[in-house]
């Protein structure tokens, strides 16, 4: 690949995943548009690491993202599996067969109308099976035009297609035919359920071939990252292809990302339950086959207790959105994966794993401060200082408040903030407030104010210049400003590994022990057997118990 890029496979799982990911590959797209602006700094973050560059059967060249997602029947309303730049299956067909051809059409789902303008802004598939492109720079991200696009309606949104603005390679898409997204009957809801999916040869011939197609054509490639339904059947979807990736392609880095929809129903017990099953079954399986796994939602608990979805000082947000939760965790996932993705001095995937993963302490917390609040006029030390003694930023792992717990290992990005406030901007001879205000680079007052914070702690920090990408199609959720005026915003994100896992995965084997499993049969009928629970809850303590240094919390 271009630049030496150390490429990653992105594996994308379930149809909350795929709203998250929409979001995720819509910031990449936004900042390929950037990387082509003159007026922009050199691009920091290399797009090679998770784009991939083709050719259509035509010649058209294609940017596209290295990427294999499987969801539901049903889940992809009008998008097309073969992806938009591509001809269409069935003129393939018609050119191999000579023969006779008998064609049955089923009515499809009508467009979004943010796609409709995308589309029509980007090209047209014409009646040749041809995709005509406008111009694009570099040939790299979706073309440049005048109009503003359409920004979806929230309530219009049904399905994560409906505001995806990148193209997909056919290699992409794979669905699940044998469950329904929609209706009450035929769903992917155990854990059992989902293993077994990869445990069909037809669904898994489908995902080796999409894996082999990817990999063969890295150069070098580092590692994979998921992400995963937990609350689902795609969390043993996720735990199947996570140890596929172990056996097939060991030493390379696989990290995790457990993703969960907040909040659920409280009127709902079945559904809490499976809930609560998935994301257990999915923790420890994924920690077993991964190098870090990390559950990231807005809720405020994994368990079954429940808890109010966690609030930003800068954000208005409705949690029983799908697209808006999304948007807020894509947006920390955008941070927090940046020192893998870097285009100097990249920290490879299971350099990252292994600094935060000692001593078995494979789970790790998730938090960011979106935006970063840096007000006019102030420095970095100025704003780092406001906070005190409390954390900067907003748990993401439905794991309580870390106040109180002691941080063990972390990796931590701040980017967005222009280098003229990366140091105090007090005047020669003025008193410093703190240490932070004597230091003569960002990248000193970052690493001296993670010292101060947690002196005991093994640190790794990122300060970047480029902001994270928040352009239509990304919902209305900042509060002290206008949407139109914004299009990027700074954002502070960090990985813990904390003992508050201790506790909270302490609390999930209270709450499986408590359970008469009995009564959750259709559970257990989907492929979980008695010994497997009782297996699961020896690792949930095992787990726990990597968690217990220096944590003076109870069991």
């Amino acid at each position: 690949m271009a630049g030496g890029a150390r490429e990653v496979l992105t594996l994308q799982l379930g149809h909350f995943a795929g709203f998250v990911g929409a979001h995720w590959w819509n910031q990449q797209d936004a900042a390929l548009d950037r990387s082509g602006d003159a007026k922009e700094p050199p691009g920091e973050l290399c797009p090679d690491v998770l784009f991939r560059t083709g050719r259509t059967l035509h010649g058209q060249e294609t940017y596209t993202p290295r990427l294999i997602l499987m969801d539901l029947k049903g889940s992809l309303s009008s998008l097309r599996e073969e992806g938009g730049p591509y001809r269409d299956r069935q003129l393939d067909a018609a050119i191999a067969w000579q023969g006779k051809l008998t064609t049955h059409k089923e009515e499809l789902d009508p467009q979004n109308p943010y796609l409709q303008e995308l589309l029509s802004a980007e090209g047209v598939l014409s009646s040749d099976g041809v995709w005509r492109v406008k111009s694009t720079p570099k040939g790299k991200g979706p073309p440049v035009t005048t109009a503003k696009p359409v920004t979806p309606l929230e309530g219009g949104v049904r399905v994560w297609s409906d505001f995806l603005r990148v193209h997909l390679h056919p290699r992409s898409i794979c669905t699940i035919h044998k469950y329904n997204h929609e209706g009450e009957a035929g769903r992917l809801e155990a854990f059992g359920q989902g293993e077994s999916v990869l445990t069909e040869p037809g669904y898994l011939e489908m995902l080796e071939d999409r894996l082999h197609f990817y990999v063969e054509e890295c150069d070098y490639l580092q590692g994979f990252q998921i992400l995963c339904d937990l609350h689902d059947g795609f969390s043993g979807v996720g735990a199947k292809a996570a140890e596929l990736l172990q056996d097939e392609y060991s030493g390379r880095g696989i990290i995790t990302w457990g993703l969960l929809p907040a909040p659920y129903n409280l009127g709902e017990p079945q559904k809490n339950i499976y809930r609560l099953l998935n994301t257990t079954f999915g923790l420890v399986h994924l920690a077993a086959h991964s190098s870090l796994v990390c559950p990231l939602s807005l809720g405020g608990s994994l368990g079954l207790r429940p808890e109010h979805p966690v609030s930003f000082p800068h954000l208005r947000y409705d949690a029983t959105l799908p697209f808006h939760c999304s948007a807020i965790l894509a947006t920390a996932l955008d941070t927090l994966t940046a020192p893998y993705r870097l285009h100097c001095a990249p920290v490879s995937m299971a350099h990252l794993a292994d600094m935060l993963s000692c001593a078995g302490k494979k789970v790790v917390t998730a938090g960011a401060s979106i935006p970063f609040p840096l007000g006019p006029g102030q420095s970095l030390p100025d704003t780092l200082m406001q906070f005190g003694g409390a954390t900067p930023w907003t748990p993401l792992s439905a794991c309580g408040d870390p106040c109180g717990t002691r941080c063990f290992a972390r990796s931590v990005v701040l980017r967005g903030v222009d280098r003229a406030y990366h140091t105090s901007q007090l005047p020669p001879g003025t008193p410093l407030p703190s240490p932070l205000h004597a230091c003569t680079t960002g990248e000193d007052v970052l690493a001296q104010y993670l010292e101060l914070q947690e002196p005991r702690a093994l640190s790794s920090s990122h300060l970047l210049r480029s902001p994270c990408s928040v352009a239509p199609p990304y919902p209305h959720l900042f509060s002290s400003c206008s949407q139109q005026a914004v299009d990027s915003i700074p954002v502070f994100g960090a990985l813990c590994s904390s003992s508050s896992l201790h506790r909270t995965l302490a609390g999930l084997a209270r709450e499986l022990t408590k359970l008469d499993l009995r009564r959750w049969a259709s559970f257990m009928d989907a492929g979980v057997e008695l010994a497997d629970v009782e297996e699961l809850l020896q690792e949930l303590h095992s787990l726990a118990q990597c968690y217990q240094e220096g944590d003076g919390l109870s069991d």
